[in-house]
């Protein structure tokens, strides 16, 4: 006999519970959800959490709406798995977050006194230290991909003040780092390039360059990724007017697939 789905609700509260209903539903009666563990679960949840990035970037509020339902279904799934071998509940989880947050804004639910966010920030940090933390930097995760975290490396060392005055430094950084790569290539022998030298030099680069744009509040995964995005729209456009033109890519000179790319810049 089937199961009466619980029937949509009106508030938040009862939005949830809703949810919490048909996980455990769920997790009893459907073989899918029966067999999933906290294993099984982790590279859907990475996956989901891709496509709200791609979602965010797009622009789509109701793409976005739905995959914030999906990563709030894998949060509560989670939950209900660890409940089961009572390691804990979505409670628990619930429970824990609030009482992080209180812990960390005390210029909210105690008498710290702060003037700006970066005070917000410094005070966030050092209260992770004291709540057992060995490093600013243990927080970073090392699965992030490398740029994002190089980004949160340099936002957390920011947190407790290890920072340039100002732009012009991290430029003039920027420029210095641009020299040393430089320099790896300017040998009339080519033989001679230390390639493992230079991979150091170029990685620098990038973290400069990354350092300057969080100085002037760009965020450098969302530029490069809207720029990936642009290339790749552009391409597309130049094979799709190859193929119009009875042409394939690799018979055209670099000459005939500027003018199609030139298009494609004005589309």
């Amino acid at each position: 006999m089937p199961i009466t789905a619980p029937i949509t609700a009106t508030t938040p509260s009862a939005a949830f519970e809703r949810l919490l209903t048909i996980m455990d539903d769920l997790r009893i009666n459907c073989p899918w959800d029966k067999k999933q563990t906290l294993e099984s679960l982790r590279h859907l949840t990475i996956e989901e959490t891709y496509e709200l990035s791609d979602a965010i970037l797009s622009g789509d509020m109701d793409e976005i709406k739905k995959e914030l339902g999906d990563i709030m279904l894998h949060l509560v799934f989670y939950s209900r798995i660890a409940s089961e071998t009572n390691d804990f509940n979505i409670t628990d989880v619930l429970n824990g977050i609030c009482d992080k947050l209180i812990n960390r804004h005390p210029h909210i639910y105690s008498d710290t006194e702060v003037k700006d966010e970066n005070d917000v920030k410094r005070n966030w940090e050092q209260i992770k230290l004291k709540e057992g933390n060995k490093s600013v930097l243990g927080g970073v995760p090392a699965s992030l991909p490398a740029l994002v975290k190089a980004s949160r490396i340099q936002e957390k060392a920011r947190g407790v003040g290890f920072d340039w005055d100002n732009k012009d430094q991290v430029w003039a950084k920027v420029e210095e780092e641009l020299q040393e790569f430089k320099d790896e290539f300017n040998h009339a022998d080519e033989t001679t390039i230390d390639y493992e030298k230079a991979e150091g030099e170029f990685g620098d680069l990038l973290f400069s360059l990354i350092n300057y744009a969080r100085f002037i509040n760009i965020n450098p995964e969302d530029a490069l990724e809207k720029t990936n995005r642009k290339f790749i729209k552009r391409f597309q456009y130049l094979e799709e007017k190859a193929a119009e033109s009875g042409k394939q890519l690799h018979d055209m000179s670099l000459s005939e697939m500027d003018v199609f790319w030139n298009e494609a810049k004005k589309v």
